[in-house]
Protein backbone atom coordinates (compact mmCIF):
# COMPACT_ATOMS: atom_id res chain seq x y z
CA UNK A 1 0.00 0.00 0.00
CA UNK A 2 1.09 3.57 -0.75
CA UNK A 3 -0.70 6.51 0.81
CA UNK A 4 -0.17 9.86 -0.90
CA UNK A 5 -0.99 13.34 0.40
CA UNK A 6 -0.52 16.40 -1.81
CA UNK A 7 -0.04 19.98 -0.64
CA UNK A 8 1.11 23.33 -1.96
CA UNK A 9 -1.69 24.26 -4.31
CA UNK A 10 -3.17 27.73 -4.38
CA UNK A 11 -4.10 30.72 -6.49
CA UNK A 12 -1.47 32.70 -8.38
CA UNK A 13 -1.34 35.18 -11.21
CA UNK A 14 -0.04 34.29 -14.64
CA UNK A 15 3.74 34.13 -14.60
CA UNK A 16 3.88 33.14 -10.97
CA UNK A 17 5.28 30.01 -9.34
CA UNK A 18 4.09 27.25 -7.04
CA UNK A 19 5.75 24.20 -5.53
CA UNK A 20 3.62 21.14 -4.99
CA UNK A 21 4.60 18.41 -2.55
CA UNK A 22 3.41 14.84 -2.22
CA UNK A 23 4.21 12.99 0.98
CA UNK A 24 4.18 9.22 0.69
CA UNK A 25 3.71 6.48 3.24
CA UNK A 26 4.67 3.20 1.62
CA UNK A 27 3.99 -0.18 3.14
CA UNK A 28 5.50 -3.11 1.35
CA UNK A 29 7.31 -0.85 -1.11
CA UNK A 30 10.70 0.80 -1.08
CA UNK A 31 9.90 4.42 -1.90
CA UNK A 32 13.12 4.96 -3.82
CA UNK A 33 12.22 2.10 -6.17
CA UNK A 34 8.76 3.18 -7.26
CA UNK A 35 7.68 5.36 -10.16
CA UNK A 36 5.95 8.62 -9.23
CA UNK A 37 3.97 11.00 -11.38
CA UNK A 38 2.02 14.25 -11.34
CA UNK A 39 -1.27 14.48 -13.18
CA UNK A 40 -3.80 17.26 -13.53
CA UNK A 41 -7.44 17.57 -14.44
CA UNK A 42 -9.24 20.72 -15.44
CA UNK A 43 -12.99 21.06 -15.22
CA UNK A 44 -14.61 19.32 -18.18
CA UNK A 45 -11.34 17.78 -19.37
CA UNK A 46 -9.68 14.41 -19.02
CA UNK A 47 -6.88 13.80 -16.58
CA UNK A 48 -3.49 14.34 -18.21
CA UNK A 49 0.04 13.42 -17.28
CA UNK A 50 2.25 16.37 -16.37
CA UNK A 51 5.54 14.85 -15.21
CA UNK A 52 6.92 11.58 -13.92
CA UNK A 53 10.13 10.35 -12.32
CA UNK A 54 11.36 6.79 -12.36
CA UNK A 55 13.39 4.97 -9.71
CA UNK A 56 16.63 5.72 -11.58
CA UNK A 57 15.84 9.44 -11.58
CA UNK A 58 14.88 9.65 -15.23
CA UNK A 59 12.10 12.15 -15.87
CA UNK A 60 9.31 12.64 -18.38
CA UNK A 61 7.34 15.81 -19.07
CA UNK A 62 4.30 16.75 -21.07
CA UNK A 63 5.21 19.06 -23.95
CA UNK A 64 3.02 21.78 -22.49
CA UNK A 65 5.14 22.07 -19.34
CA UNK A 66 8.66 21.38 -20.59
CA UNK A 67 11.05 24.11 -19.53
CA UNK A 68 8.61 25.44 -16.93
CA UNK A 69 7.98 22.52 -14.53
CA UNK A 70 10.52 20.38 -12.70
CA UNK A 71 9.75 17.11 -10.96
CA UNK A 72 12.02 15.89 -8.19
CA UNK A 73 12.00 13.33 -5.42
CA UNK A 74 13.58 13.25 -1.98
CA UNK A 75 13.89 9.58 -1.08
CA UNK A 76 15.06 10.38 2.45
CA UNK A 77 11.81 12.26 3.10
CA UNK A 78 9.56 10.05 0.96
CA UNK A 79 8.39 13.21 -0.77
CA UNK A 80 7.75 14.08 -4.38
CA UNK A 81 7.85 17.67 -5.63
CA UNK A 82 6.68 19.62 -8.64
CA UNK A 83 8.21 23.07 -9.08
CA UNK A 84 5.98 25.07 -11.39
CA UNK A 85 7.29 28.31 -12.88
CA UNK A 86 5.91 30.71 -15.48
CA UNK A 87 2.42 29.49 -14.75
CA UNK A 88 -0.32 30.07 -17.29
CA UNK A 89 -4.12 30.06 -16.96
CA UNK A 90 -4.12 26.76 -18.91
CA UNK A 91 -2.23 25.19 -15.98
CA UNK A 92 -5.32 25.56 -13.81
CA UNK A 93 -6.71 22.31 -12.47
CA UNK A 94 -6.64 19.73 -9.72
CA UNK A 95 -3.16 18.24 -9.42
CA UNK A 96 -2.72 14.67 -8.28
CA UNK A 97 0.34 12.66 -7.46
CA UNK A 98 0.34 8.97 -8.23
CA UNK A 99 2.54 5.94 -7.75
CA UNK A 100 3.15 2.66 -9.52
CA UNK A 101 5.81 0.01 -9.07
CA UNK A 102 7.28 0.33 -12.59
CA UNK A 103 7.19 3.24 -15.09
CA UNK A 104 5.99 1.42 -18.19
CA UNK A 105 4.17 4.46 -19.53
CA UNK A 106 5.03 7.31 -17.19
CA UNK A 107 2.57 9.96 -18.42
CA UNK A 108 -0.38 7.63 -18.85
CA UNK A 109 -2.70 7.51 -15.86
CA UNK A 110 -4.02 3.99 -16.32
CA UNK A 111 -0.99 2.06 -14.98
CA UNK A 112 -0.87 4.03 -11.73
CA UNK A 113 -2.62 2.26 -8.87
CA UNK A 114 -2.10 4.69 -5.99
CA UNK A 115 -3.44 8.23 -6.03
CA UNK A 116 -3.58 11.19 -3.69
CA UNK A 117 -6.66 13.30 -3.06
CA UNK A 118 -5.41 16.22 -5.16
CA UNK A 119 -4.52 19.86 -4.59
CA UNK A 120 -6.10 22.73 -6.54
CA UNK A 121 -4.01 25.09 -8.65
CA UNK A 122 -5.67 28.20 -10.05
CA UNK A 123 -3.82 30.60 -12.34
CA UNK A 124 -5.48 33.88 -13.18
CA UNK A 125 -4.61 36.09 -16.13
Amino acid sequence: QVRLVESGGGSVQSGGSLRLSCAAAASGYTYSRICMGWFRQAVGKEREGVAAIDSDGSTSYADSVKGRFTISKDNAKNTLYLQMNSLKPDDTGMYYCAAVSICFSPLSSSPYNYWGQGTQVTVSS
